[in-house]
C-alpha cells in the first residue's frame, strides 16, 4: 500500500486531480480543494500523505497535507452513508478544525452546506463523529473571543458571501470553493465578494 508520495507535480486538473512523477512513474492522486489551492507550481516538488483505496475495479490514491487530515478522511469513511466523494467534499468545504467545531456545536446547517450531504447524513455524522474529533488544536486567533463564537461569526460571513456570489451567477460549488480560497477570519463580506469577482474576471 502507498502511504506517502514525494515527487514532481507534472499535471493538474481542476479541482481535484493531479499527477505526481516519482522516479519516472506518474501517480494519479485525488485531493480536496483545500490541498489543491496549496499546490506548488507545475514541475516543482510536492509531498503528500496518501490514503490508498483498493477496490475490485480500481486502485485510487487520495492525497492530503498531513497525517491528521488523512486520519479524519479515514474516520469519515467509516460513517454509514459517507463514501470517498463525500469525505473529500467535507475536507474541501472546511478545515479539520472547523469540522471538529461544527460537530461539537451539532451545527447541522453548516454540514448540509457540503455538496452531496443531506440533513439525515449530517445528523448521522454528528452522532458518529462527536467522540472522534478534537477542537483543542484549533487556532483561536482572538484570545478574548470563545472558539465557538469566533467560528460561528466566520461561518456566517462566508455563508453570506457564498449566497451573494450565487445571486451574481456563480454555481453553488464554485461559490463555496472561491470563498474558501480567499476568505480570512477578519474579512468583511464585501471584501470577499470583491476578491472573488476579481479572480473570476482574471480566469
Amino acid at each position: 500500500m502507498i502511504g506517502r508520495l514525494k515527487g514532481q507535480l507534472v499535471h493538474v486538473e481542476q479541482p481535484s486531480h493531479l499527477i505526481v512523477d516519482v522516479s519516472g512513474v506518474g501517480y494519479e492522486v485525488e485531493v480536496p480543494t483545500s490541498v489543491f489551492f496549496e499546490l506548488p507550481e507545475l514541475n516543482h516538488q510536492v509531498t503528500m500523505v496518501i490514503h490508498h483505496l483498493v477496490r475490485e475495479d480500481a486502485s485510487i490514491l487520495y492525497g492530503f497535507r498531513s497525517f491528521p487530515q488523512r486520519e479524519l478522511f479515514r474516520t469519515l469513511l467509516k460513517v454509514n452513508g459517507i463514501g470517498a466523494k463525500s469525505a473529500l467534499a467535507i475536507l474541501s468545504t472546511m478545515s479539520s478544525a472547523e469540522f471538529a467545531q461544527v460537530i461539537q456545536e451539532q451545527n447541522v446547517p453548516a454540514i448540509v452546506k457540503v455538496p452531496g450531504i443531506g440533513k439525515k447524513t449530517a445528523q448521522r455524522l454528528i452522532i458518529e463523529m462527536k467522540d472522534k474529533v478534537d477542537v483543542t488544536s484549533m487556532d483561536n486567533g482572538d484570545p478574548n473571543q470563545p472558539k465557538a463564537s469566533r467560528f460561528a461569526n466566520v461561518l456566517s460571513v462566508q455563508a453570506e458571501a457564498e449566497s451573494a456570489l450565487q445571486a451574481l451567477g456563480f454555481k453553488p460549488t464554485e461559490a463555496i470553493q472561491m470563498v474558501k480560497k480567499v476568505a480570512k477570519d477578519d474579512m468583511a463580506v464585501e471584501d470577499i465578494i470583491r476578491i472573488c469577482l476579481q479572480l473570476k474576471g482574471a480566469g
